[in-house]
């Protein structure tokens, strides 16, 4: 098999197997402990990021920023510890 060919292979099985929720590392070690090269396994998982930050999708919203005015002549009570809360003391 190809370089080329390898590194598809690879870069298929860690975009589906990262989509299922393996860590990076799982999949790294376990692709090694199989027999792959480390360097292999690396070059795929760079190119699996970049696969995926280019499917990314860009977000376009800005967020909104709210404020609240605070007026200064109500007290502010602070609230009891939760093990008074919790013993009705």
């Amino acid at each position: 098999m190809k370089e080329a060919e390898s590194n598809k292979i690879l870069t298929d099985y860690l975009k589906k197997n990262l989509k299922k929720g393996y860590t990076e590392d799982s999949l790294k070690w376990a692709l090694i402990r199989q027999g792959y090269s480390r360097t292999a396994v690396e070059k795929s998982m760079e190119q699996v990021h970049r696969e995926l930050a280019a499917e990314a999708p860009v977000i376009k919203e800005k967020p909104m920023i709210t404020r609240e005015i605070v007026d200064d002549e109500t007290p502010i009570t602070p609230s009891k510890p939760w093990y008074k809360r919790m013993f009705g003391l």
